[in-house]
């Protein structure tokens, strides 16, 4: 298992992101505990089981700069893992990871948050994390409040936003940092109808400029409009890839035929 951020020189044929051989495995035990202290006990004395499974089984993946992929299939199967893999959050148990440029990853409403600090906190914080200094999250800072539309509420606790306000911030935040990669986990579910449209067209922004785009979601209409290609996963396998009406037509009539 490996991750490598590499130069564009070093992985070649304008590539952005290159997947060989991915496999994520996870542990769940039979049982549920009561307490951290049965747990403990068990744990040392062996008795916990537990079963594997297999969120990724073998994914191998070549996306291009400037592309956007789509990736669609049914809970549980494997595209939240996916993403967080190319974020760098989780390690694959076996595989290689190749990518060229900053990735800036919006994986799920408040994900990289604390809820004890502030909203204005936080947007220090989640740059930071993205890789930018402290000058550069003091230029983009006005523009991060104005596009999240929280001005009256970015001084108070993380904790006191509703879902909306704090998908608002994630979005605003993470498409403000000029990442060469963008991965977007079902962002556009959550928020009202205005902030869903201008959201699209920030992305949509993104795209005309050359920014690599991972896109997950269930919105098959948004797939189809906006993405290049498409990926199917389900259980952890890619059962289709290609043009993003033809994949997203089999995925909607259940038809693995020429995948």
């Amino acid at each position: 298992m490996s991750l490598h951020t590499v130069s564009e020189s070093a992985l070649g044929n304008n590539l952005a992101l290159r997947l060989e051989g991915i496999s994520v495995r996870y542990r769940i035990p039979h049982e549920r505990y009561a307490t951290l202290r049965e747990h403990a006990i068990r744990w040392l004395k062996r008795h916990i089981r537990y079963d594997d499974y297999l969120a990724l089984r073998d994914i191998s993946l070549r996306v291009h700069k400037g592309e956007m992929l789509g990736i669609i299939g049914p809970n549980g199967a494997g595209k939240s893992t996916l993403l967080k893999v190319v974020a760098r959050v989780l390690k694959p148990k076996k595989g290689t990871v190749w990518i060229c440029g900053r990735v800036a990853p919006l994986l799920e409403c408040g994900a990289g948050f604390h809820t004890e600090l502030t909203g204005r906190e936080n947007i220090y914080l989640n740059g930071t994390l993205l890789g930018l200094s402290r000058k550069e999250i003091e230029s983009r800072y006005q523009g991060i409040v104005d596009f999240a539309e929280l001005r009256d509420f970015i001084d108070a606790p993380l904790r006191t936003y509703s879902s909306g306000m704090v998908s608002r911030l994630g979005f605003a935040i993470a498409t403000d940092a000029n990442a060469d990669i963008l991965i977007i986990d079902e962002v556009l579910a959550v928020g009202d109808v205005s902030f869903q449209e201008k959201s699209l067209e920030r992305i949509k922004r993104f795209r005309r400029d050359g920014t690599t785009i991972l896109f997950v979601s269930h919105n098959m209409e948004a797939v189809k409009s906006m993405c290049d290609k498409v990926i199917w996963l389900d259980h952890g396998v890619i059962k289709a890839d290609g043009s993003a009406s033809e994949v997203v037509r089999q995925y909607l009539s259940g038809d693995l035929a020429g995948s």
